[in-house]
């Protein structure tokens, strides 16, 4: 993965080598560290078993990673997530849960 890949997929790699001090090498092993993020199954799994307040705690998490790395595409829909949850929201989560692994499967074939 590199720098233009990153930028190709939509992720806002100034922001996110900003708080890495520029330091390409150093973002792009934070980066590369999400290839291997169980968070989504944690995520998923909660969301199966109803359980909104595991499932706020996973998004939650994915959502710093995320944010901190500014990987915009995968962000905003886990962000729109961890909204509804920390509000309890009474939803169906699976079109959004759907659309978040879609979103997570295009990032890893990076």
């Amino acid at each position: 993965m590199t720098i233009d890949d990153l930028i190709a997929y939509g992720a806002n790699v100034e922001e996110g080598l900003s708080r890495c001090m520029g330091n390409e090498d150093f973002y792009l092993r934070l980066v590369g560290t999400l290839k291997g993020e169980q968070g989504y199954d944690t995520l998923k799994a909660a969301l199966d078993a109803g359980d909104l307040q595991a499932a706020f705690e996973a998004a939650h998490a994915l959502k710093g990673v995320l944010g901190n790395l500014s990987i915009t595409p995968l962000y905003e829909p886990i962000s729109e997530l961890t909204e509804h949850l920390r509000a309890q929201t009474q939803m169906d989560y699976a079109p959004l849960m759907d659309a978040i692994l879609q979103e997570r499967d295009r990032f890893l074939a990076l």
